[in-house]
């Protein structure tokens, strides 16, 4: 036998949904938009594809594991189906959530009283945040006339009137 050299370059193979740069042009892996079922033919497809659960309507919840959110049978997204013959598959309705059902468990008080917590301090905040903004007086923590710039100017402002 002769000694060989392999000339071969290694194979670098990326993940999926990766970008993967090359001579700057940066390429992404699109998923596949859901598709519009009827609510029968949704309703059958989380009670194929979720072999996990049982579903017995729409307007069943589930816990997301992923996300902390509560969502419905209606909510979740169907993909796939290319040509009508493709792999169908299930996720979760919240942006930038790629969880499946695996990640979906059935709400028990607990978690729906946990989700409604987390609810009521999200509006509060939100209530906060829209009366720091208004005229009422009140001004955010991170605006201009708050921020640690705008004491600086002031403070250098005094001095700048004494001389």
């Amino acid at each position: 036998m002769t000694d060989r050299i392999l000339t071969d370059t290694r194979i670098h193979r990326a993940p999926d949904c990766a970008i993967t740069c090359r001579e700057h042009i940066c390429l992404t892996v699109a998923l596949s938009p859901p598709i519009a079922l009827s609510d029968a033919d949704k309703l059958d497809a989380l009670r194929r594809l979720d072999q996990f659960r049982q579903w017995g309507s729409l307007d069943e919840k589930r816990y997301c594991l992923v996300c902390g959110k509560i969502i419905t049978g209606q909510q979740i997204q169907v993909a796939g189906g290319t040509r009508g013959n493709g792999p169908l598959r299930l996720s979760c309705p919240t942006v930038r959530c790629n969880s499946i059902p695996m990640d979906w468990v059935l709400p028990t008080d607990e978690i729906l009283a946990t989700v409604e917590m987390m609810v009521a301090e999200e509006r509060k905040a939100a209530v906060r945040a829209a009366a720091s903004r208004s005229n009422g007086g009140r001004e955010r923590a991170d605006s201009g006339h708050s921020g640690i710039a705008s004491q600086l100017r002031k403070f250098a402002l005094h001095f700048k009137r004494a001389s």
